[in-house]
């Protein structure tokens, strides 16, 4: 089993010597397909640019081969290591993501029942303390612990899209010919 604060440990230094904040290091995919996913932002833009991407996969693939070669390998077996943003409906990691993002949607699924309830799906009304309140469509507000959320994430709408418009879309619709 891979340990999860270790690897952020190890991770989250490479990420602030490039100017990011790491949003998350999950690993998924099982045996049959074992992915390490690491989700980072810039603070004043809160997207990623593709050489972003490459410059932290570098940083990090340099530091777990080093402990590798000095036999503290982080990970001991085989695996794909996946860079990238956390995209427009982005996971709800940190405490601060529920103040940043507050009026917009968002499905929270809880660690344990609360009021009935193991899934909240509404729009997130802020944080106080370590409480964060979503305001439940069809039921009324409700305010549960950090702890108590596993798991978190934005829903798509036209008013998330229009808050996360890219940087910039220059040259996206053209086609450099290149010759070989």
């Amino acid at each position: 089993m891979v340990d999860i604060a270790n690897l952020t440990a190890l991770i989250e230094p490479e990420a602030k010597a490039l100017g990011l904040d790491l949003v998350r290091v999950k690993m998924f995919g099982g045996q049959s397909d074992p992915t390490l996913q690491v989700m980072a932002e810039r603070p004043d833009t809160r997207q990623l640019t593709i050489d972003d991407c490459a410059d932290l996969s570098r940083r990090i693939s340099d530091v777990f081969d080093a402990l590798e070669e000095a036999g503290k390998d982080p990970i001991d077996y085989a695996y794909r290591l996946e860079v990238s943003s956390p995209g427009i409906d982005r996971p709800l990691t940190r405490l601060k993501d529920y103040a940043d993002w507050a009026g917009h949607e968002a499905r929270v699924t809880l660690t344990e029942k609360v009021d009935g309830r193991k899934q909240l799906n509404g729009t997130l009304a802020g944080v106080e303390g370590d409480a964060v309140t979503v305001d439940v469509r069809g039921h009324q507000p409700m305010t549960v612990a950090f702890d108590q959320i596993s798991d978190a994430k934005l829903v798509i709408t036209d008013e998330l899209i229009a808050a996360t418009a890219p940087l910039s879309a220059d040259g996206a619709d053209k086609i450099i010919e290149t010759e070989e």
